[in-house]
């Protein structure tokens, strides 16, 4: 398998330099995560852009969905900010023969408490996994392009209706 990973920016990458939450959008922390990892598989890393989900334009989600379709890799994880995932994601829905897996982070991966290790962990393991289609992987699960969406107050991903992939698959 060769996994193609590209990085949108997002809380998973954010830096903060203040007690003012003052932030900017870091280096990809994927490829430290992976090699943290040991992971034994051939991946590339590319940046796309480098935004908070919420400043993602029209414009970036054709971008990303032009990599996406121009990638000769049929396995591609994109880390993407929590806020808006769920709408970059349906804008891919329709991408044939590809498997793509969303994931990001509600703490930073610098932050000791983020979660981005495990689901990115978990994005890896999914990709390899399901048949083509767009999926979430997220609070330890994986979902199926809109079929999920992000509780704010409880700081989770969760089905909206019908069944998570992972219930789709078994």
């Amino acid at each position: 398998m060769h996994l193609q990973i590209f990085t949108t920016g997002g809380t998973v990458d954010k830096v903060y330099y203040d007690a003012l939450s003052d932030y900017r959008i870091g280096d990809p922390a994927a490829p430290d995560i992976l090699e943290e990892g040991r992971v034994d598989f051939a991946y590339a890393v590319e940046s796309l852009v480098r935004k908070d989900s919420l400043e993602l334009t029209d414009e970036d989600r054709a971008l990303i969905r032009a990599r996406v379709e121009a990638s000769p890799h049929r396995h591609i994880l994109i880390t993407h900010g929590t806020d808006t995932m769920t709408l970059t994601a349906e804008v891919l829905r329709d991408i044939p023969g590809k498997t793509i897996v969303f994931t990001g982070a509600m703490q930073p991966a610098r932050f000791r408490d983020s979660d981005a290790a495990f689901n990115l962990g978990l994005a890896v393991a999914a990709v390899q996994c399901l048949e083509p289609g767009v999926y979430i992987a997220m609070s330890g699960r994986v979902f199926a392009a809109g079929r999920v969406r992000k509780n704010r107050a409880e700081g989770r991903f969760e089905a909206t209706g019908g069944e998570s992939a992972e219930q789709e698959n078994a």
